[in-house]
């Protein structure tokens, strides 16, 4: 299996909704964003995928959500934005742009802070 990943990096605020203590008050992560793409096979010049294709899909991605309220962010507007609904809302916008590169899995890694994060892993099948 091989693997190929690029980081990515964003600012935003948020507030989280339930018993989650200060956090439920608007505040701000400078979000660090790792996209990674596993496969069995390599293309013929060597690569698993053109390494672009994956930087660009995430780079537009977290251009949209730099400097926003993800509260008010199309897509997360109506759920909670803890660390895992906004790694899952990453990793559903980045599939359909990876799809059909013979690729088996993407994750996607969300750290909030440098200690924690969430991710997503799933099949891209």
């Amino acid at each position: 299996m091989y693997e190929i990943g690029v980081i990515g990096q964003f600012e935003a605020s948020h507030a989280l909704v339930g018993d989650f203590g200060p956090a439920t008050r608007i505040h701000g992560h400078t979000y660090r964003v790792e996209a990674i793409v596993r496969g069995a096979r390599l293309r013929a010049d060597g690569t698993l995928i053109d390494i672009t294709v994956l930087q660009g899909a995430l780079s537009a991605l977290l251009g949209h959500m730099h400097y926003r309220d993800l509260n008010a962010v199309a897509g997360l507007e109506q759920i909670n934005t803890t660390a895992e609904n906004v790694a899952d809302f990453i990793w559903e916008q980045l599939a359909p742009t990876l799809r059909g590169h013979n690729l088996s899995t993407l994750l996607v890694r969300v750290w909030e802070n440098p200690s924690a994060w969430a991710a997503r892993e799933d099949t891209l099948t």
